[in-house]
């Protein structure tokens, strides 16, 4: 990644006006956003597709906040995830996305603006490219595939620069990067017209919680964006500063959030199921999920959770019906189509494998995705493409880089 920006110097922060070290030009830091958020969306859940309405809601809110940054001409996009952990993130360039978990957390508008705006100074300020030119991020061991226990799970299988954008949505800010967003997201709050006490609100809300029985709830949150009284007094004295008069939009902000909300019984079983899981209770996790596709039988990954559970209990024909749904439901989400293909190669089912397989590796390239189509590119006798296939998935670590290493060298022997 560094390699890309060889040409070092000085150039001077966008939004605060200092000096800093850049190796990653304007366009290259573009490029890099634009080439990672698809990918880094889809390690994280994906899009939050049953409620499109919610994330043009988002969006004009980010827009508004946008046009007031320091850099309002950047490529902003922003996307609501499908993912329960309470967080949110900026990619260079402007590619910003909020979960689903941390919208329900909210109050009303103004709480989402203080988060948006909170993120676009971290891309405006370019402290994403600021944490790649210092090494703070660094490459992630390559898992295999077992029992999906959180989104977070499939981020650590990706590959290249998927595995990349991963890192940069979930690695932690330091704490001049922190207290500069916060800061410069309450001034772009007030630009856009919105009360900055909501900021204040916000952080007592994270530092409360911190300290309570929901902290591991909010482990993401807290690790990525780290929570501090420090914080909350720095964000009262400036919004007294400023005034507090502002917009805050209670009323539209629960009308916008009202379906996620009466979806949220089917979410908290999915979130029951996924402890179940982790505990072993295999048939109770597989209540949970089957009451939260009774709940909302529109969500893919409640049908791709229960496929998994079904191939644990050893029902792969049952699975591939889950995994076919899921797929329907979501085609462009790269995990449903791997786990479909895994499945299909499980069954013998080489061509759909194949095919899926393919697929989700374009959209996101896995180590597991590598390993499997090497051994049907073994199967079909295509003798180099095996050999290039378990060269990529050998880089990876763990179970899967060494299978992969040992069916590399068997295939040198041979």
């Amino acid at each position: 990644m560094l390699a890309m920006g060889l040409m070092t110097g000085c150039a001077v922060n966008p939004v605060t006006g200092e000096s800093q070290l850049s190796l990653i030009s304007e366009s290259q830091e573009w490029s890099l956003g634009a080439e990672q958020y698809v990918p880094t969306q889809q390690t994280q859940g994906g899009q939050f597709y049953l409620d499109p309405e919610l994330t043009i809601y988002v969006r004009d809110v980010g827009r508004k906040l946008a046009a007031v940054s320091d850099r309002p001409d950047m490529p902003y996009e922003f996307v609501v995830l499908n993912n329960g952990v309470p967080n949110a993130w900026a990619l260079p360039s402007g590619k910003i996305a909020i979960n689903r978990g941390l919208l329900v957390e909210l109050e009303d508008e103004a709480q989402l603006a203080s988060v948006l705006g909170h993120e676009i100074v971290h891309a405006a300020a370019r402290h994403s490219v600021q944490r790649m030119q210092t090494g703070m991020i660094i490459n992630a061991g390559i898992a295999g595939v077992g029992m999906a226990v959180a989104n977070s799970e499939w981020g650590q299988m990706a590959m290249g620069g998927a595995a990349m954008g991963a890192q940069l949505a979930l690695a932690q800010y330091g704490q001049s990067d922190e207290l500069e967003s916060d800061h410069y997201g309450i001034r772009y709050m007030v630009e856009a017209g919105y009360d900055p006490m909501a900021a204040v609100e916000l952080q007592q809300l994270f530092v409360e919680m911190s300290k309570g029985q929901e902290s591991n709830y909010l482990t993401s949150l807290f690790s990525t964006h780290p929570p501090s009284q420090e914080r909350v007094n720095r964000n009262l004295a400036l919004a007294r500063e400023l005034g507090s008069n502002g917009y805050r939009g209670r009323d539209v902000f629960e009308k916008r959030l009202a379906f996620l909300r009466s979806r949220q019984p089917a979410y908290d079983a999915y979130d029951d199921a996924i402890k179940q899981i982790q505990s072993e209770n295999f048939q109770n996790a597989l209540t949970n999920v089957n009451k939260a596709i009774k709940l909302e039988p529109g969500e893919a990954m409640f049908y791709a959770l229960r496929g998994q559970l079904l191939e644990h209990l050893d029902k792969p024909a049952a699975a591939a019906e889950d995994f076919d749904k899921a797929v329907s439901l979501y085609p462009e989400m790269f995990r449903y189509r791997l786990q479909r293909g895994l499945n299909a190669y499980g069954r013998g089912d080489l061509a759909l494998a194949k095919s899926d397989i393919t697929d989700a590796n374009r959209l996101v390239p896995t180590a597991i995705g590598y390993l499997r189509l090497g051994d049907i590119a073994v199967r079909e006798n295509r003798r180099d493409d095996a050999v290039a296939l378990y060269s990529t998935a050998a880089e990876a670590g763990g179970s899967v880089g060494e299978e992969a290493r040992r069916k590399l060298a068997k295939l040198s022997q041979g």
